[in-house]
């Protein structure tokens, strides 16, 4: 009898834990996880994880999450055109370019981050001739 009274207990404690674990997993999640779809991935274009971009992404993605100081402030942080019409659609103003630093390049080199107002995040290593979609939480 005593040792079905622990099974019992050990089974509701276990229910227990993984209930707990799967309220905080969504609590915590971000929007990618919850809604199942990635700012940006309803374009079409391929989906890259930000870890398999070039570091120097990675430290641009940081720069604007935390506002800057950006290494080109007249240049990051201002309005991207979308001139080659390779994004979505969308009102004049809504996306942001930012650079991603090329080492040993003596200027802004070809590669940048562009923002759009609803959360996506696009990256371009040839001046706007292609882009990616980019899952900043891979």
């Amino acid at each position: 009898m005593l040792s079905r009274r622990r099974i019992s207990a050990a089974l509701l404690g276990l229910i227990v834990l993984v209930l707990i674990g799967w309220l905080i997993q969504d609590v915590l999640a971000d929007d990618t996880t919850r809604t199942g779809t990635l700012p940006g991935a309803e374009s079409g274009l391929p989906v890259e994880a930000l870890s398999s971009l070039p570091p120097e992404a990675g430290r641009t993605w940081t720069l604007i999450e935390q506002g800057g100081p950006f290494p080109y402030p007249g240049k990051d942080g201002t309005t991207f055109g979308n001139r080659e019409k390779l994004l979505p659609e969308k009102p004049a103003g809504y996306y942001r370019e930012y650079t991603v630093v090329t080492p040993g390049s003596a200027d802004r080199g070809a590669r940048r981050l562009v923002t759009g107002n609803g959360r996506e995040l696009y990256y371009t290593a040839d001046h706007y001739a292609s882009f990616v979609v980019v899952d900043p939480g891979r």
